[in-house]
C-alpha cells in the first residue's frame, strides 16, 4: 500500500506542473485586414479586455501581442503555422479553413462579430454592372478565392451565367489589402478600376465625386451577413479552456460597449490608425449606420457554406452553422 501511495504521489507531482503549464501565457493574434469590422478588436486591445478577462477566470500572467498582419489568406496561414492562436477574417476565408482542417487540427468558429456589407465602387464611366467588365478591368479584393467580396462575385457570376459560370469573374480579381485597394482606385494610375470595400474604405473613395456603388453584398446575399468573426483550432480550444474562455468574454466585452456607446467606441477608432482622415463625427455617423451591425450571432453562413459545396469550394457540407462553431456559442440566434 506504501508503495501505491509513493507511486501516486509521485505521479501526481510529476503531472502537477504539465497540468499548470496546459493554458499558453502569450496569447498572439493579427490584427486582420482593418476598418470598422476589426472594431471589437481595438476595443478588445485598448481596454486590455482579454487580459481582464483572464484574471477573472484565474490567469494573472496571460500575455496578449497583437500582431500587425491581415487579410484573410495571410491570418490563415499563420493559424495553420502556428504563428498566431486566434485568426478573424470572413465567412469565406473561415469556411474554406473548416473545410480543409476537417481530418487534422479542426479550426472551428468561436463567434461572429461584425455583420457589415461590402461595397463594388468604381470611378470608370464604362461600369454600371459586372456585365461591363472589360479585358482591361481589375477588381481589387483582400484575398482572391476566399475572401467575402471573391465569393459574391462568383455567387453574382451564378445568377449572370449559371451554375457553370460561377467563376467567371475570377480573371478580374487581385488581391489588395483595403488601404491599398482605395489608393490605387483612386490614383487612376494603376490597372485597378473597381475596389469591392468596406467602411470605412467605401466612404473615403465615395468621397470622390466620380466613384460610383454599383453593387453590394447585401444585394447578392439577400440581406446581411456576417462581415467578420473569431476562429481557432480545436488543439487551442481544447488545451486552453480559460483562456479561450478569456477571448469570448472579452469579445462579448466589446461588443456590448460598441453597441451602448457609440462615441466611445468612435474615439478608439479615431485613436487608431485606421481612423486616420476622418473626423470624429464622420466616425460616429458612419458607425450610426444602420446596415453596420456588432453581434456574436452568425448571420447568413450557411448561405456561403452551401454555394460553396454547390460549386465545390468545399468538400464537407455543414447541416447547421453550429457545425462549424464550438459548442460555447451555439445558444446564440444564428443562420
Amino acid at each position: 500500500m506504501r508503495v501505491y501511495l509513493w507511486r501516486s504521489l509521485c505521479c501526481a507531482v510529476l503531472l502537477w506542473p504539465a497540468a499548470s503549464r496546459a493554458e499558453v501565457n502569450e496569447l498572439r493574434i493579427p490584427l486582420g485586414a482593418g476598418g470598422v469590422g476589426f472594431l471589437p478588436y481595438l476595443v478588445m486591445e485598448k481596454q486590455g479586455l482579454i487580459e481582464q478577462a483572464a484574471r477573472e477566470g484565474g490567469l494573472n500572467d496571460l500575455k496578449v501581442r497583437w500582431v500587425s498582419f491581415g487579410g484573410p489568406a495571410v491570418v490563415n496561414d499563420m493559424l495553420l503555422s502556428g504563428a498566431a492562436d486566434v485568426a478573424a477574417a470572413g465567412p469565406p476565408a473561415f469556411i474554406t479553413l473548416w473545410d480543409k482542417s476537417s481530418g487534422n487540427i479542426k479550426v472551428k468558429g468561436i463567434a461572429a462579430m461584425t455583420a457589415i456589407p461590402m461595397y463594388l465602387n468604381t470611378r470608370s464611366p464604362a461600369l454600371n454592372s459586372l456585365r461591363d467588365l472589360g479585358a482591361n478591368d481589375k477588381i481589387a479584393v483582400t484575398a482572391v478565392k476566399v475572401s467575402i467580396p471573391a465569393i459574391i462575385l462568383q455567387m453574382a457570376a451564378i445568377k449572370d451565367f449559371g451554375q457553370a459560370g460561377h467563376a467567371h469573374y475570377d480573371r478580374y480579381t487581385v488581391s489588395l489589402t483595403h488601404p491599398d485597394g482605395v489608393i490605387a482606385l483612386l490614383s487612376g494610375r494603376t490597372e485597378i478600376t473597381a475596389h469591392f470595400t468596406s467602411p470605412p474604405f467605401h466612404q473615403r473613395e465615395r468621397k470622390t465625386p466620380d466613384v460610383r456603388t454599383i453593387m453590394t453584398s447585401n444585394e447578392v446575399m439577400g440581406g446581411p451577413s456576417t462581415f467578420t468573426m473569431l476562429y481557432t483550432t480545436s488543439k487551442f480550444h481544447d488545451d486552453n479552456p480559460k483562456t479561450y474562455g478569456a477571448i469570448l468574454k472579452a469579445l462579448e466585452k466589446a461588443i456590448a460597449f460598441i453597441n451602448t456607446d457609440r462615441h466611445g467606441a468612435a474615439r478608439i477608432f479615431h485613436e487608431s490608425s485606421d481612423g486616420k482622415g476622418w473626423t470624429f463625427n464622420e466616425i460616429v455617423d458612419f458607425l450610426s449606420d444602420p446596415d453596420i451591425r456588432f453581434t456574436t450571432s452568425p448571420e447568413n453562413l450557411m448561405k456561403y457554406a452551401n454555394f460553396m459545396a454547390d460549386v465545390g469550394s468545399i468538400k464537407t457540407r455543414p447541416k447547421a452553422w453550429q457545425d462549424m462553431f464550438f459548442p460555447e456559442i451555439h445558444g446564440v440566434s444564428g443562420h
